[in-house]
């Protein structure tokens, strides 16, 4: 297994699926590592999926049992920022997509981490430089932008924030690229490059079903069969979470003031009624706990 090239002690905000994902990928790569959540049943939850996917990295031959166990010894939990991040000396935001939640969080990261800490989110859309405002050090603040599922995608999406430095960017690229990662810099603009692109595509597959121009399974596999995409675009809607979807398209929208980016009313309806995707157990698709089967939901059944 390859070795951290650094000598940073990384705390981890939210031990969800990015943030124990995160979590996952730099303890494999030698970084001793906190994973920070609210609760020790989230914690719990968090270290659960870590262990079982790195069984099944051990089974497929990618990790040894050795190289699990000594990852597993790198992970420390907490339920407590302030106490979490003390020695940290790069910080991961990966909590919910909200931009109130950031911005608490920031500021207790100003007040609580060390001086010289690198400040990171993986936010997927919100500004970089409006969560760096709300910090004593915005020049160490940065986006890091994972994508999902961490331990298997390879990009990492580097955002420069308005007064994000040289030094810090460069840092975190390296970092990135000790974690076996493929680091791209962006700067700081609604959506950055990854949701910018992706985030209409998806919407116009909705209005599309919408419409009624095709069914769910049509309209995916035109894209998977098409244009050799591994995932259909409602799939992939379903797996981010539609709720997520949702957030990141009003952000587009707000950010842009272009109606190109306002989510379809079948969107909006299936998030206010809980239908979220993989997360609920339906989106466009109902989804089987334990199971990767997958059928089309009712609701769009012809």
């Amino acid at each position: 297994m390859e070795k951290n090239s650094t000598k940073h002690k990384v705390a981890i905000i939210g031990a969800g699926t990015m943030g124990n994902g995160i979590t996952h990928v730099f303890a494999q790569f030698g970084f001793p590592v906190t994973m920070i959540d609210i609760s020790t049943e989230a914690v719990g939850k968090g270290m659960n999926t870590i262990q079982q996917n790195m069984e099944r990295m051990v089974q497929k031959e990618k990790i040894t049992l050795t190289d699990k166990d000594n990852a597993l010894g790198l992970i420390k939990t907490s339920t407590d920022v302030k106490s979490g991040i003390n020695d940290a000396t790069l910080i991961i935001e990966a909590a919910t997509e909200n931009l109130d939640l950031k911005l608490k969080l920031f500021k207790d990261f100003s007040q609580y981490s060390r001086e010289d800490a690198i400040l990171a989110t993986n936010t997927s859309s919100i500004s970089i430089t409006k969560i760096a405002s709300v910090t004593n050090r915005p020049q160490q603040v940065i986006g890091m932008h994972f994508m999902n599922p961490v331990p298997v995608m390879k990009l990492v999406e580097i955002i420069r924030g308005y007064s994000t430095s040289d030094e810090v960017a460069r840092e975190v690229t390296t970092i990135s690229e000790s974690l076996g990662k493929i680091p791209v810099v962006v700067n700081d603009y609604p959506g950055f490059v990854a949701n910018r692109v992706l985030m209409p595509m998806l919407n116009e597959a909705i209005i599309a079903l919408w419409e009624g121009v095709a069914g769910v399974e049509e309209i995916d596999n035109v894209m998977k069969l098409g244009m050799a995409h591994p995932m259909g675009p409602l799939q992939l809607a379903d797996f981010i979470g539609l709720d997520v979807v949702l957030a990141i398209l009003r952000v587009l929208q707000d950010g842009y003031g272009q109606p190109k980016y306002a989510p379809c009313p079948l969107l909006v309806n299936m998030v206010q009624a809980g239908k979220k995707g993989v997360k609920s157990g339906e989106g466009f698709y109902v989804y089987t706990p334990g199971s990767r089967e997958m059928k089309v939901s009712e609701a769009f059944r012809k």
